[in-house]
């Protein structure tokens, strides 16, 4: 499918046909492409659970409050977010950034760029992700207004703001999985009522970590009508500034 084919044939599905599988390898590669989605600072702090045994979609389908979505899917997939990777992932980042300056930049470049990687990495990162109890969010938000008062600065530092910021990353990579599984003619469901305490707990996570959204998977069915979609007009939501 072209782009537009993938967005026009994408919906919702809250039914889906049982007697039709889905082949996990692919989903699995849809997975693997949903990794080329952007992320604040590339730090990935996500993660994705793909769940196909059948017992653990229906104790997922009870914690996501009976939705007939989870309950018909074929498989699931959990996006969950990890504030706690920053540091492996802020040191993979590096690590990497070291190597393509290297290959990029002539050498007598090196130095400066790894040491602008370094100051990123290893002290603005851990800086705007660090967390204790909400205080040091409140230590960064005091920083930011006091130096916005002499320059523009982000002001959206608070730790509940981080947590933000790591959703929205997450949803970007949600949203690229879904498209690719439309091209390959699979349906999706996102869904967000749901019981965390619970999926976690069902999935074994950490308390630390986040589950950001669930998305059902399965073949649409054919005898239940989708309807028309319902869409603002489009000039209610488009603001051109020339």
């Amino acid at each position: 499918m072209s782009i537009q084919e993938a967005l026009e044939h994408r919906r919702a599905i809250r039914l889906y046909d049982e007697t039709r599988p889905l082949d996990s390898e692919c989903v699995k590669h849809c997975l693997e492409l949903a990794t080329l989605a952007p992320t604040s600072s590339n730090m990935q702090l996500w993660e994705a659970y793909h769940v196909t045994n059948k017992d653990l979609i229906q104790r997922l389908g009870k914690a996501g409050i009976g939705q007939r979505t989870i309950a018909t899917a074929t498989e699931l997939v959990v996006f969950v977010v990890r504030p706690d990777y920053v540091k492996r992932r802020a040191k993979a980042n590096l690590a990497f950034q070291r190597e393509v300056i290297r290959k990029t930049y002539p050498e007598e470049k090196w130095e400066k760029y790894t040491k602008l990687q370094e100051s990123y990495y290893r002290k603005l990162i851990p800086f705007l992700y660090a967390r204790c109890f909400g205080l040091v969010g409140l230590f960064r938000k005091a920083v930011m207004q006091l130096g916005g008062l002499f320059a523009p600065t982000p002001r959206q530092v608070s730790e509940s703001d981080g947590d933000v910021i790591l959703h929205k990353s997450c949803a970007l990579v949600a949203q690229t999985f879904m498209l690719a599984m439309s091209e390959q003619g699979y349906d999706t469901c996102p869904i967000e009522g749901f019981d965390s305490w619970r999926v976690k707990r069902a999935l074994h996570l950490p308390y630390v970590a986040q589950v950001s959204m669930i998305v059902s998977c399965g073949i649409r069915r054919a005898d239940v009508p989708l309807g028309e979609r319902f869409r603002i007009p489009f000039e209610e939501q488009y603001h051109r500034i020339d």
